[in-house]
């Protein structure tokens, strides 16, 4: 872990309008460019590279400006709100590392270049082969319950004392948030040791009086639609925890805390609220002893660092009507958004019409459909939502869409993934870089068991 960077963010407000031209100029240029058009690319998505070098400064600045001079913080990015190696290479280089949460992320984490020195490892379902990998590697890591923390017993060397980073996920079930899928502390959810349940906390206290080699303990209560003061009475209660565990055995043997992140993003604007500071101010008044400089820090944003700087633009192949209600039908719906197609109100998206060309639709605001291309009747994306009216050759733009929606695709009707495009805005010029290049029908061919087609012959 390294001493908190010193940093100044801008004001949310400041950013909100360069955002928003830049997204016109991106979705304007990658139709000109061909990066969406009329052969088999009718769909991307594009990632907004300032937008997402802000966010990291931002979360670095606001926890440096609560943070006792020198105290050690790390902050890492939930691998699974932006599985992509180049992602995660940029987030990298600018002073974020990667909390995985499988074999899978963790191989994308070390293809990108992060160090072991900033990886953390949190899962419910560790196999003792991931837990011996992350060991080897150096990598921190959180145990979920009491049989991964056995496991550990018999893979971790007898009379290790803290050259290993190892802690236990708790679950301080302070309740849920708006959104119940979403909610990491209630009372029966599956994370982390269930602190208020019969004997918890005693087991907790004797896990670490017993294990001199457990240096962190590690909660997250975080998630869309969690009140700050919530996900802060989370971050006090594991606080509280440390404080009596190290009390309790006369020494400092937890030295790090791990809050996790779940920081809520608005997905009705622009506008970034709350924001990392709005949080860290927050957390200070209600748990000022995190801030002292006797705890190193990790945080595990996602979805907060990424959100506002994606877009995926989609071609209008189709308008039509049905019930009096006219209907849009693109190529971007549950293979790319499946949660805002399955659960609408829980995850809501704002589509932004353009013309054929890509600019911004003009013209009055018409009740209308959005549609995927999926065969279900539920593949929406908006559903009577006012915009300008779409015909076929215009674009529809889902904003707010850089985190989870085009790095963990829908496989339904084989659809193929869309390519992924970052972008730098520079005056009225646009610089496209690959992140994922789109699939072709070969590469889902193979990917669907092409090679073994005889294979039940």
């Amino acid at each position: 872990m390294e001493p908190a960077p010193s940093a100044t963010s801008a004001p949310a407000d400041d950013r909100a309008v360069p955002l928003a031209l830049r997204r016109d100029q991106a979705v304007r240029a990658a139709i000109g460019e061909g990066l969406v058009g009329d052969g088999r690319q009718p769909v991307a998505a594009l990632l907004d590279l300032a937008t997402v070098r802000e966010a990291a400064r931002a979360l670095s600045a606001a926890f440096a400006e609560v943070s006792a001079d020198g105290q050690q913080m790390l902050h890492t990015f939930a691998v699974k709100a932006g599985s992509l190696v180049p992602v995660l290479r940029l987030l990298d280089d600018c002073g974020i590392g990667a909390e995985v949460a499988s074999p899978g992320e963790l191989a994308l984490a070390r293809a990108a270049g992060v160090p072991a020195s900033r990886t953390v490892l949190d899962s419910p379902a560790k196999t003792t082969s991931e837990l011996r990998e992350a060991l080897d590697l150096g990598i921190a890591l959180n145990a979920d319950s009491p049989e991964e923390l056995a496991r550990l017993d018999d893979l971790v060397p007898r009379g290790a004392m803290d050259e290993h980073a190892i802690g236990v996920r708790i679950n301080p079930q302070i309740g849920g948030g708006a959104i119940d899928a979403m909610s990491t502390a209630t009372a029966t959810s599956k994370f982390g040791v269930a602190l208020r349940d019969g004997g918890a906390r005693e087991w907790v206290v004797d896990a670490y009086r017993t294990r001199p080699w457990l240096t962190r303990l590690h909660c997250h209560v975080g998630s869309q639609g969690m009140a700050l003061t919530d996900m802060a009475a989370g971050v006090r209660a594991t606080y509280e925890l440390a404080e009596e565990i190290n009390t309790g055995l006369g020494r400092r043997q937890i030295t790090v805390l791990d809050i996790g992140g779940g920081l809520p993003v608005d997905f009705t604007s622009d506008r970034i609220s709350p924001t990392y500071a709005d949080y860290a101010r927050v957390l200070a008044a209600e748990v000022p002893g995190l801030f002292d400089g006797r705890y190193g820090l990790v945080t595990e944003f996602g979805r907060s660092l990424l959100a506002k700087a994606g877009v995926i633009v989609a071609r209008v192949e189709y308008a039509k009507s049905a019930g009096g209600r006219p209907i849009a039908v693109t190529h971007a719906g549950a293979q790319v958004a499946v949660r805002t197609v399955f659960a609408p109100d829980a995850w809501p998206i704002r589509v932004a019409a353009y013309d054929a060309k890509g600019l911004p639709k003009d013209g009055p605001d018409v009740t209308q459909d959005v549609a995927g291309p999926c065969c279900f009747a539920g593949d929406l994306v908006a559903k009577g939502r006012d915009l300008p009216l779409l015909a076929a050759g215009d674009h529809a733009a889902l904003l707010d869409t850089g985190a989870y929606y085009f790095s963990n695709p829908f496989g339904y009707n084989s659809l193929p993934r869309p390519g992924v495009h970052g972008f730098i805005a520079e005056g009225d010029a646009v610089r496209f870089r690959t992140i994922r290049a789109p699939q072709t029908l070969d590469d889902l061919v193979a990917e669907s068991g092409g090679p073994h087609r005889d294979a039940l012959l």
